[in-house]
């Protein structure tokens, strides 16, 4: 699961290990961030919060994890990766290409 993942990043589990999820989007999500080596880190930080059993329960239906900290994990490493949609509106904002004319 996620944590032998995190564990194999660190030498601490087989390099064969990964995680087990029913999307393969997940598993990328995790593959980017073990490869940006963002579960290299020896310490950890507790997180904490309350969220609605009916967004955890779906949450966990459609990844296939069940442990809580797992889950978080995946989230984390989710949200962290680099929205490519963004980077090119940012990279391309007030600019035409150059057969691109404006009607004025």
């Amino acid at each position: 699961m996620i944590a032998n993942t995190i564990k194999a990043s660190r030498g601490q589990a087989s390099e064969k290990t990964r995680p087990v999820t029913r999307a393969p989007e997940l598993a990328a999500a995790l593959e980017c961030a073990r490869q940006a080596c963002l579960l290299d880190d020896e310490r950890t930080e507790h997180l904490c919060f309350r969220a609605p059993k009916a967004l955890i329960e779906a949450a966990k239906r459609e990844s296939g994890i069940q442990s809580p900290t797992e889950l978080g994990i995946l989230v984390l490493a989710t949200l962290a990766q680099p929205d490519p949609v963004a980077s090119f509106l940012k990279r391309t904002h007030a600019s035409l290409g150059p057969g691109q004319k404006l009607d004025v």
